[in-house]
């Protein structure tokens, strides 16, 4: 599974509906202050690195794509 796959599969599963790659999440409130913690335990856990909560902003959060590039930044590779 793809960095990007597991992302969708995870904010699918508490967003109950399919998110877009650029889709904003704070914009469409797909997800709220709780449900994006539950997505950064969730990528520690999958990824067993840690996550810094002042990291956890618009800026690396705010869509899929940005996930993906802040992971990649950390030495995850997306494939």
């Amino acid at each position: 599974m793809t960095v990007k796959e597991f992302l969708h599969s995870e904010i699918e599963k508490v967003a109950f509906r399919e998110v877009g790659e650029t889709e904003s999440i704070a914009k469409s409130r797909l997800l709220d202050s709780i449900t994006m913690i539950d997505l950064a335990v969730a990528i520690e856990d999958e990824y067993k690195i840690k996550i810094p909560f002042t990291e956890i902003t618009e800026e690396n959060f705010d869509t899929v794509e940005l996930i993906a590039a802040y992971l990649e930044r950390r030495g995850i590779q997306s494939a």
